[in-house]
């Protein structure tokens, strides 16, 4: 359903975001995130100075690149627009990402790691919408390797009391509350809710 018809309005500012989620040939993951803000109208830059209307005053991409176990292998952070020159610079910072895991705490971690001056704004915002994009991408090969290791223990070797760790998704949100039907149906050994069918 689309959002309610709006008061006569004029827009002034667009940002766009675009993820998307590759499976790569050597078995690991690239997550790309890209933003651009730009405006429909020209205002003067110091920088570059003029910023013209439809050109964008920010436009950066981030590669993460992650195991199934969602540990950072590898980064790579690019700014192509910027409003001062001296933005740029802080790419190879997010290097720093490298080893951290994508999950819970991930956007505390990142904001340690690359916030701050330490950082870029934009970039640290990106990186921690990434973290569902990565579970979308990673959630196909991540169900396949539970049905295979399935296939290969009995349920009493794949129990909770067996020292298998609770999913991170588990109370994540609404969906995947452990009381839901979802964790029921997805990962019974973790549900503790009381709907039994």
């Amino acid at each position: 359903m689309p959002l309610s018809s709006p008061v006569a309005r004029k827009q002034q500012h667009q940002r766009l975001y675009d993820f998307q989620g590759f499976e790569r040939e050597d078995g690991l993951w690239d997550i790309e995130g890209r933003i651009t803000d730009v405006k429909p109208y020209a205002f003067p830059n110091k920088f570059r100075v003029e910023i013209k209307a439809g050109e964008a005053l920010h436009d950066m991409s981030i590669r993460l690149t992650v195991g199934l176990d969602f540990v950072v292998k590898d980064i790579e952070a690019i700014i192509d627009e910027s409003p001062y020159a001296i933005c740029p610079a802080i790419t190879p910072n997010f290097r720093k990402i490298i080893g951290l895991t994508v999950g819970p705490g991930w956007r505390a971690a990142v904001r340690r790691a690359v916030g701050g001056t330490e950082g870029c704004t934009h970039l640290v915002e990106m990186l921690g919408a990434m973290a569902t994009v990565t579970f979308q991408t990673l959630y196909p090969a991540l169900i396949k390797q539970k049905e295979d290791r399935e296939k290969t223990a009995s349920r009493k070797e794949t129990s909770a009391s067996d020292g298998i760790k609770k999913p991170g998704i588990i109370d994540s949100c609404h969906a995947y509350s452990a009381e839901g039907d979802i964790v029921r149906e997805e990962w019974p050994d973790f549900y503790i809710g009381t709907n039994s069918d």
